[in-house]
């Protein structure tokens, strides 16, 4: 059972000049995040990257019901990859449900969509 979704859509051209101010960087990303963050040379990735952090983490605040705020901040949720690319999201309470997530990129926008889904039993 769909226990609740969340989407979220940032401009590039907004994230773009925040690629470089650390402390949008540390606010927004986690220290695991940081280091892939930072391992990329190439501008249009790194903003891909950033972007589409910040709409993950957006848009599963949106599915909790909470959004970024008392009970939940930025530095609560990690989007992190699997082997294979996948983006999973890793929080650090209870998690009774599953998570799903995807993102994408074009040239002008990040967006990301999150279902959470009730485990029975």
């Amino acid at each position: 059972m769909i226990v609740g979704t969340g989407i979220d859509l940032v401009e590039m051209e907004r994230i773009r000049p925040l690629v470089h101010n650390q402390k949008f960087i540390d606010r927004i990303l986690t220290p695991e995040e940081r280091k892939a963050f930072y391992k990329m040379t190439n501008l249009r990735r790194q903003t891909e990257y950033l972007a589409g952090r910040f709409a993950a983490k957006e848009a599963f605040s949106k599915a909790l019901g909470s959004g970024i705020g008392s009970r939940l901040s930025w530095q609560d949720i990690s989007v992190l990859n699997q082997s294979l690319g996948q983006p999973i999201l890793v929080y650090p309470f209870d998690k009774p449900h599953k998570v799903h997530l995807s993102i994408t990129h074009t040239k002008n926008y990040a967006a990301a969509f999150v279902i959470i889904e009730g485990l029975s039993g």
